[in-house]
């Protein structure tokens, strides 16, 4: 982006002086809408290469950047982008580089706190992956910086950016499933979550997953999407959690369970079941969202309705008054519920787009980030102690 160099440097200069990101990120904020906005991307293997790819096909946004610790990885990442971007070992030095406007970051999980932190500090906008940040003195440094910042601060949970999701969340907020009394979510695979290693050096660095050093586990990589859709629909954090799990399939060396059996209780009554199996991929991913006047289910890509008291001889009609569509009817699902909507990555990507180009305060923020990444915490404690964890009040106390 080519931004007279008067304004960077002032701006530059009046952040050290300050020893604050707050001038410098007001400088950040008012970014033309028809210029460019230039993203440098911290951690470039799967899902950090992934992103950089699909910003490939998004107006007004430009991968300059790219960075990781692995040299393969970080050659294969920026091989991925169109826009021929530079290559970095060291974040800080990427984020040095004052023609980048915003930074993506998805590197291990154990990292995101202390890069999204000085990311803040350079004045960068931030896109931080799932889950937000590990343990509760992460979460409380991600959140009391960013709070401090007036940057765009976007959590990288993909499906509270999902239209069809926004819509399904409408619809229970208006009643379609009844009081609510309960969530039961999965997200079971057949496999062994192991990413080949050229060199035993790489162990670490590439199956990080697998070791409670750096890594939530299945907790933090997958449960957290659903804690996070549970969270959003009641607004409400759950005052408990109880969980169990183990190492007992894929003997292989993991520190991190290879399944988890979680249930969180909501002030309001609401309990909401969590499994995660790496043996058996049965029905895969799915939530369902249990009321007294039906049951709504959701996959990654579709939703139906399945309704309580309904007649064997049922009268197809519009299940919810928005979508207008025929509706099918699926005798182990309900209705389904069609809304159009794009893949829940790329629309995360577009609305932190928006966010910068306009200002405009992300869907999934630093609090709801951090409501969810504390829960993910609670389970594993509950987990690894075999004990009730209750919500920690001290994380968000402002």
């Amino acid at each position: 982006m080519k931004r007279r160099s008067f304004i960077k440097k002032t701006a530059a200069a009046t952040a050290v002086v300050a020893g604050s990101s707050y001038l410098y990120g007001n400088v950040l904020s008012h970014i033309n809408a028809n210029e460019t906005i230039n993203i440098g991307t911290i951690g470039t293997g799967v899902r950090g290469g992934g992103l950089m790819s699909m910003i490939n096909e998004i107006d007004h946004v430009n991968v300059v950047a790219g960075c990781d610790v692995l040299p393969f990885r970080l050659n294969k990442g920026l091989a991925r982008a169109n826009s021929n971007p530079k290559g970095y070992s060291d974040y800080r030095k990427l984020l040095d580089n004052k023609d980048i406007d915003a930074v993506i970051i998805a590197v291990p999980f154990h990292l995101h706190s202390k890069i999204a932190v000085d990311a803040l500090d350079a004045g960068k906008h931030v896109f931080c992956e799932k889950t937000l940040a590990k343990g509760y003195d992460g979460v409380k440094q991600l959140v009391n910086k960013a709070n401090q910042s007036k940057n765009i601060f976007q959590t990288g949970h993909q499906y509270h950016s999902s239209r069809l999701y926004t819509h399904v969340v409408d619809l229970i907020k208006e009643g379609k499933v009844g009081n609510i009394t309960a969530f039961e979510c999965q997200w079971n695979r057949h496999g062994n979550w192991r990413r080949s290693v050229p060199e035993p050096q790489f162990e670490k660095a590439i199956n990080w997953r697998m070791y409670r050093e750096f890594s939530g586990g299945l907790t933090a990589e997958l449960a957290s999407h659903q804690i996070d859709f549970v969270n959003w629909v009641l607004n409400e954090t759950p005052n408990q959690v109880m969980g169990i799990g183990g190492v007992d399939y894929w003997k292989d060396g993991r520190e991190t369970y290879d399944n988890v059996h979680l249930t969180y209780s909501y002030p309001n009554g609401v309990k909401a079941k969590f499994t995660y199996l790496t043996n058996n991929a049965k029905d895969g991913y799915q939530i369902k969202v249990i009321g007294d006047k039906g049951t709504i289910i959701i996959d990654m890509k579709n939703a139906w309705f399945y309704p309580e008291g309904q007649k064997k001889n049922r009268v197809l009609g519009d299940v919810d008054g928005v979508s207008g569509a025929t509706v099918q009817w699926d005798k182990e699902k309900g209705y389904q519920i069609n809304v159009e909507h794009l893949n829940p990555t790329k629309q995360a990507l577009l609305d932190f787009r928006e966010g910068i180009l306009n200002n405009k305060h992300p869907k999934s923020d630093i609090i709801t980030g951090a409501k969810t990444a504390i829960c993910v915490q609670m389970g594993l404690d509950a987990m690894y102690n075999n004990q009730i964890v209750k919500w920690n009040s001290s994380v968000l106390d402002f």
